[in-house]
């Protein structure tokens, strides 16, 4: 079976162009996150899986709604907004998505910045800066039991590795977070600068 990252759409591939990130790129590679996730086996990481699951869905049913004005995200929220009134779904799941990718993409970076840093620890610190505001007390501690199961560092590599090369995986892995950390940056800036929510 070849590696994980050869296999899926990685968000270095998600063209980000004047007019925003193109939706359908971008929806293919949260779908790859969330195969990632799979990999390690079920509930590992549920409590991520369900949240970027249900919001991909969200996302992709607004684009499918209207697709010629949904070229870009940025073109979906702003027609959402223009075309629909009272509560703006594929708006609130596209917030919801950023978030948990961006919790994703913080967890990878440290692991990468700490390679001594225990993986659930990783993962602590990148729920409480990213996700940990927006959950209530019990969220939280549902959480925080799921955090404490994450795997070891090697066992979650080998896995995702899927038996490729460390360093093939290793450049792999560091350009897809490249991608995935400019399509953060980028949609946090846009989303908070129209009023359309916060990440």
């Amino acid at each position: 079976m070849a590696p994980h990252f050869e296999t899926v759409k990685s968000f270095a591939d998600v063209p980000i162009a004047e007019t925003g990130v193109a939706t359908a790129a971008f929806l293919l590679a949260s779908d790859g996150l969330v195969a990632m996730f799979d990999l390690l086996g079920a509930g590992v990481f549920g409590f991520v899986q369900a949240d970027i699951r249900s919001n991909i869905a969200g996302v992709r049913e607004r684009f499918d709604a209207a697709p010629g004005d949904s070229g870009t995200r940025e073109d979906l929220v702003r027609h959402e907004h223009e075309q629909t009134q009272g509560a703006k779904h594929g708006t609130q799941c596209l917030v919801r998505l950023v978030r948990g990718l961006a919790f994703t993409c913080l967890a990878l970076q440290t692991t990468q910045a700490e390679p001594r840093c225990a993986l659930h620890v990783c993962f602590r610190r990148a729920y409480d800066a990213v996700l940990r505001p927006h959950h209530t007390f019990v969220v939280r501690s549902v959480v925080t039991l799921a955090i404490r199961a994450v795997p070891r560092r090697d066992h979650f590599f080998a896995q995702i590795a899927q038996g490729g090369g460390s360093e093939k995986f290793e450049a792999e892995l560091r350009r897809w977070l490249v991608g995935l950390d400019a399509i953060v940056r980028h949609m946090k800036g846009f989303l908070a600068e129209g009023g359309y929510g916060r990440v």
